[in-house]
């Protein structure tokens, strides 16, 4: 180890002992999911709340889960855009796409004003009504990075969302296929449901095939089409919040984002092999459970508490709206 350490870049053995222990975690959560059917997310999230002593501040591991739940969330982020092609978007219909845009922007439209009424920030309005609108965990992941980072309880706020809207994305997969059966939905109409209203793509994933392979893949192709929306929102945020630099600063554009889009147009011109892009959305997912993992080493379970009932009740509320307004909009398309 000690030899290992020698021939390391500087940079790399300040990060190696914190990046290696929130890995450490994400491979624990990961095992979990897979032997006891556990959402992964939230395994990494509870697992690194055990740990918060590795992200002391002055302990030899603070730095590398600092990286690991900034640089590589971002890194994990810009990767989902090979997961959606823009000959996907366009294939799938007005219908579709009208029902997916519409739910996006009503939901965080929601989440911004009952975030207001019951005395939260706008910060937390746009949080949770981006998570819940468009990809659960990665979503608030995503947005919280660009939110302005003054505020003392902005750490507290994100990891409060992520565990809500895992926890909400496990009960709709199990819920939402029953309400789709007792209405009599055909198989493709519950695939849009499904893919137009639950958080997280492994829910939905989960929720599709538990009916038919063909609402498994209406609804992931659906699920799709709303992470595709995280590239506008997260801009819009970006710049929202960028209304006070001077003007000889660059434009807040986050660099993750402008690389979520390059992969959507390079996975559209079908230039990496079927096989790679496998590998690097793989790649992505365990990103994105290390940086979550680093972000629970970096929460108190005490600030945690004092996020408040009102705050469920918004994530709750912006859920069933969601929910809805998807049954209702399916029903006047007729899809």
């Amino acid at each position: 180890m000690r030899q290992l350490a020698l021939v390391m870049p500087s940079t790399a053995r300040l990060l190696f002992p914190g990046l290696l222990s929130a890995i450490t975690v994400a491979l624990a959560a990961r095992f979990l999911s897979d032997h006891y059917g556990a959402p992964v997310m939230l395994m990494a999230l509870l697992l690194g709340m055990a740990f918060t002593f590795l992200a002391e501040q002055g302990s030899s591991t603070a730095v590398g889960v600092e990286f690991a739940a900034k640089k590589l969330l971002r890194f994990g982020v810009a990767l989902l855009g090979l997961g959606i092609t823009v000959q996907q978007i366009a294939a799938a219909g007005i219908g579709v796409v009208a029902i997916t845009f519409a739910g996006v922007g009503l939901t965080i439209g929601a989440g911004v004003i009952l975030s207001r009424l019951f005395g939260r920030s706008l910060s937390f309005g746009l949080l949770t009504g981006g998570a819940v609108a468009i990809c659960g965990a990665s979503a608030a992941l995503a947005i919280s990075s660009v939110l302005p980072k003054g505020d003392a309880n902005h750490e507290r706020d994100t990891i409060f969302t992520v565990i809500a809207v895992t926890a909400l994305s496990t009960l709709a997969m199990i819920v939402y296929p029953m309400i789709g059966s007792a209405l009599g939905m055909s198989e493709h109409a519950m695939g849009v449901f499904f893919g137009a209203t639950i958080h997280d793509v492994a829910q939905v994933v989960g929720a599709g095939y538990s009916v038919s392979d063909e609402t498994g893949a209406t609804a992931t192709f659906v699920k799709l089409l709303r992470v595709a929306l995280l590239v506008p929102v997260v801009v819009t945020i970006s710049l929202m919040f960028g209304q006070s630099r001077s003007p000889g600063q660059s434009l807040p554009i986050p660099f993750f984002v402008i690389g979520f889009a390059a992969l959507v147009l390079i996975g559209s011109a079908n230039i990496i092999p079927p096989e790679v892009t496998a590998l690097l959305l793989e790649l992505s997912r365990w990103c994105l459970v290390t940086a979550i993992a680093a972000l629970g080493m970096k929460t108190s379970l005490k600030k945690l508490g004092e996020v408040g009932g009102t705050a469920i009740g918004i994530v709750c509320g912006l859920t069933v709206l969601l929910a809805v307004f998807a049954l209702a909009a399916i029903h006047l398309f007729h899809i």
